[in-house]
């Protein structure tokens, strides 16, 4: 009852997984925030300068694939754990 089977029949802990996917639960909401943030700052940069920032272009890229990894894990569609139990995802 305290152990689940992943597609390649690896024995986990639950309940460690339940403690990791509600600190994983927060950071997606914390990086939503974020989003909104970049988004408001790189349609300022693009209303003022023409062009969008290629900073926030790459971090907002970044963003995405963290918060894919997220949802991944949440949903059990993979064992690997996002950022900070692993790297940060970069291009």
């Amino acid at each position: 009852m305290n152990e689940y089977s992943d597609a390649s029949g690896n024995k986990h802990n639950l309940w460690l997984r339940v403690l990791i996917m509600l600190l994983i639960g927060f950071a997606f909401q914390l990086c939503a925030s974020v989003l909104c943030v970049v988004t408001v700052a790189q349609f300022v940069m693009v209303l003022v300068t023409g062009t969008p920032n290629a900073g926030l272009v790459s971090f907002g890229h970044n963003l995405g694939r963290y918060l894919r990894q997220i949802v991944s894990f949440l949903t059990f569609a993979t064992d690997e754990t996002p950022f900070p139990f692993s790297d940060w995802p970069a291009e």
